[in-house]
């Protein structure tokens, strides 16, 4: 398969996927050539997952006064933003002290309401 096939196979770059924050423009176009290597049947989901780690940024942990402070910007209390998240109240409360860290997609959610509010994830 040539390269012009995997470029046509990812939607070319112009399309490319919004949703995505890629660490430079050569590491989304190196990702995007990938994406249409696994699609083509090519290459693996283990090393898709791989090229993942490595192109996509990665979610920046959030400090428990970061937590705090996001919750109070979208003026909620902690039922209603744990309600938005789809966690409980406790757990919301032990982010805020910092017993407990979000991870997974709880981190990605919160990371979410930081960039565009808790509207994106309501």
């Amino acid at each position: 398969m040539s390269i012009l096939n995997v470029v046509i196979l990812t939607g070319c770059l112009k399309n490319r996927d919004k949703s995505k924050q890629y660490r430079s423009p050569l590491m989304a176009s190196i990702h995007e050539t990938a994406e249409g290597l696994h699609a083509a049947g090519a290459m693996d989901k283990r090393t898709m997952r791989e090229f993942d780690e490595r192109c996509l940024t990665p979610v920046r942990p959030l400090k428990p006064k970061e937590i705090r402070a996001l919750r109070l910007r979208e003026r909620a209390s902690q039922a209603v933003f744990a309600r938005h998240l789809n966690v409980t109240t406790g757990l919301v409360s032990q982010w805020e002290r910092g017993e407990k860290c979000p991870q997974g997609a709880s981190l990605k959610l919160l990371s979410l309401v930081a960039k565009n509010g808790l509207q994106a994830v309501a």
